[in-house]
């Protein structure tokens, strides 16, 4: 065990592991967009799900004025709820973090729970096995259980990390869809369908384009359908999805259901501020992409257009030295009986 250690911890080991792991994960990149499915299925499915628990809960809700309360029977959720992990490590915001990241129920609140407090310990026992035993690079003691803390740190704050992600990519999928989602959703407005129809109609033709947003849009149908307040379902798809253009035509529409003001005047302005702002996000980014690329050009381009510029340069010189030292007589040795 301790020779085996002792070749992991050679410089020559990681480097061929390094190397194994680049190869895999070039490998898996290649290969993932071949292995993925069609998730729009199953997103449908999810909302129709959705769909009948909120039909159980509202007629629960006939006869239990407090409502249907929705627990975790899993062995995670039994887990959790034994060591009351939800006020040990509460979060305020993990819960609608959750709901933009598409994350719903408490399945998944269980989960969070239940890694945010496994992590921790894992992260610093993996730190101690690397530390101790396969490499320490020459750190102090001090810095060695400084390691561990950083481990148990990294496990504590990496189910926050990993919602987050979830989330960000969720916003982009949606916000790419969304301006057209709107020119459909007008479309059908003012052909006379109503709301709830143009909801649905947009949420089975934008599926292709972004399953995401035609999830939040069949819910919404869902919620429109079933909540007592018709503006609760607005604020509730503006609260999952978390951006600002969602949230104004969430109260564009909000206020159109209450003062009666016409739908397809607030989704046209709606849909040129989304399309505008989606046009302004582009710019942005094209406009910092030359100060992004500074760095990477200087890292990597500079070097080779100096070695391919100077190479050739180089050579020529070094070759007409080389055959100048050929050339030349060779050098005459005198001695004292010469001068003699």
């Amino acid at each position: 065990m301790g020779d085996i250690l002792t070749s992991l911890a050679k410089p020559d080991a990681i480097a061929a592991l390094l190397v194994a792991l680049a190869v895999f994960a070039t490998v898996i990149s290649v290969l993932l967009p071949y292995l993925q499915t069609d998730k729009l299925e199953t997103r449908l499915k999810a909302v129709t799900e959705q769909r009948e628990k909120l039909r159980k809960q509202s007629r629960a809700a006939l006869d239990n004025p407090k409502g249907l309360r929705r627990t975790d029977d899993s062995m995670v959720g039994n887990i959790s709820s034994k060591l009351n992990l939800a006020k040990a490590l509460e979060d305020p915001n993990i819960v609608d973090n959750l709901s933009k990241a598409g994350l719903r129920g408490p399945g998944p609140l269980s989960a969070f729970y239940f890694a945010r407090m496994t992590l921790p310990f894992a992260g610093a026992l993996l730190m101690f096995f690397y530390i101790f035993f396969v490499n320490d690079h020459g750190f102090s003691p001090m810095l060695k259980y400084g390691s561990l803390l950083f481990g148990a740190a990294a496990g504590f704050y990496a189910p926050n990390l990993y919602v987050s992600n979830m989330a960000q990519k969720r916003q982009q999928s949606i916000m790419r869809a969304f301006p057209d989602a709107l020119d459909m959703l007008l479309i059908c407005v003012e052909a006379g369908m109503s709301i709830e129809l143009g909801f649905s109609k947009v949420s089975q033709e934008i599926g292709s384009a972004s399953p995401e947003l035609a999830e939040e849009f069949g819910l919404t149908v869902a919620e429109l359908s079933y909540l007592p307040e018709r503006r609760q379902a607005y604020e509730n798809l503006a609260k999952r999805t978390g951006n600002d253009g969602i949230k104004a035509v969430c109260m564009a529409l909000g206020q159109a259901e209450r003062y009666g003001t016409p739908l397809g005047d607030a989704l046209r302005i709606m849909a040129k501020e989304n399309r505008d702002m989606r046009m302004a996000a582009a710019e942005k980014k094209a406009a910092a992409l030359p100060a992004q690329l500074t760095v990477p050009m200087i890292l990597f381009f500079l070097p080779v257009l100096f070695l391919v510029v100077l190479g050739p340069a180089y050579i020529g010189f070094k070759a007409s030295q080389e055959k100048n030292q050929a050339s030349a007589p060779p050098a005459i040795e005198t001695t004292h009986s010469d001068w003699g």
